[in-house]
């Protein structure tokens, strides 16, 4: 059997009938179904890509020591993360490079499990699946996973699509289970920096969850969302160093290479928090206005206390909610694609411009 053959169907190509329906409408499209940005990418990043545009030689798969070290410095100054090694960092080519291959990483195979929330971004299940390892999803993973044959524990705080948070206590007891276990907990942090309600999301690599030690645990960070650096594929992990080690060891053989300009550009973005800072205000805009539409038109937001979606339900099949905003031009992702739970929510992003957001506003009213 081909590889191709034993992955499902990629989610958003049953979208496509949805989409021309909401292009028919007279004013366009208002695409609220992906989280990819929109905004132009910050000056300061895109002047350090060009700075580094004559690297005529290869690369380190290991990145430079001046990138590890802005790493390493962007989680302690902004994350509160304490003992951040620069040894133990490693870039990334975009952080869904490193969850769709993970597992075969790990030299995980059949027999061996993977687990990850039951309402998740997709990839978590295809990296089982190239790697021909189980998959199994978790409510709550100390209480629902059996640890025989465990070897990857995902975590997602903040959650895509739910924008749940998970509280350094609630991490903390993840943690504990997962160590006394002998399981990798691998965080997707990759929304960290857009909290909006509650408790601010906290890193697995923090004290208040890891203690003095970041034994058993990674934590994956992005730049997409974050710096609008999504078309450029720059993400970095860190954590324990002897993973870290052992995964910068097959990486060499395999080529996964962030690019030297990537890595300049990667350095400059995690260096400045004002373009972040400035983000991260206008997706706050959007979301006020989005959320109170969808609230008046009849949606019940659940959970969306973080990260760039709203998760909303008017108690009815996901498919039909898609398919009665596609009449209105309104592009959203049905919360089936995360999972069986979703079965009666959408996910509604924030990556439209002000202008798109303002029409779905609209619309929504009318």
């Amino acid at each position: 059997m081909s590889i191709s053959a034993r992955l499902p169907v990629f989610p958003w190509d049953r979208l496509e009938p949805y989409k021309a329906a909401a292009a028919a409408h007279p004013d366009g499209a208002v695409d609220l179904s992906v989280g990819t940005p929109v905004d132009p990418v910050p000056d300061v990043i895109r002047q350090a890509l060009i700075a580094a545009a004559d690297s005529p030689g290869y690369p380190l798969t290991y990145g430079t020591a001046e990138l590890r070290a802005a790493a390493a410095d962007y989680l302690r100054d902004r994350h509160g993360v304490t003992g951040a090694d620069p040894r133990a960092v490693l870039p990334l080519i975009g952080s869904k490079e490193l969850v769709g291959w993970l597992p075969t990483l790990l030299d995980l195979r059949e027999g061996d499990t993977v687990a990850y929330p039951q309402l998740a971004y997709p990839t978590y299940e295809i990296g089982a699946l190239l790697a021909r390892a189980a998959a199994v999803t978790y409510d709550d993973p100390v209480t629902d996973l059996d640890p025989a044959g465990l070897r990857l524990l995902w975590l997602n705080s903040p959650s895509n699509p739910t924008g749940r948070v998970l509280g350094a206590a609630e991490l903390r007891r993840v943690v504990d289970w997962a160590r006394g276990h002998g399981v990798l907990v691998v965080s997707d942090e990759c929304y960290i920096e857009l909290g909006w309600e509650g408790e601010p999301p906290v890193s697995v690599l923090h004290p208040d969850v890891c203690g003095d030690s970041h034994d058993g645990l990674v934590a994956v960070h992005s730049l997409s969302k974050r710096s609008n650096f999504a078309g450029y594929r720059g993400a970095f992990l860190a954590g324990d160093a002897a993973v870290v080690a052992e995964l910068l060891a097959v990486r060499k053989h395999a080529g996964m290479i962030v690019p030297q300009p990537v890595q300049a550009a990667m350095i400059a973005a995690l260096g400045d928090r004002a373009h972040a800072a400035e983000q991260k205000e206008r997706y706050a805009r959007r979301r006020t206005a989005l959320r109170a539409a969808l609230e008046s038109a009849g949606f019940r937001i659940e959970h969306s206390e973080a990260s760039l979606y709203l998760w909303a339900t008017r108690g009815e099949n996901c498919w039909d909610t898609v398919a009665g905003l596609a009449e209105h031009g309104i592009l959203v992702a049905p919360g089936e694609f995360y999972g069986p739970a979703g079965a009666e929510f959408v996910r509604v992003a924030l990556t439209a411009t002000d202008e798109r957001v303002a029409a779905a506003v609209a619309r929504l009213a009318g």
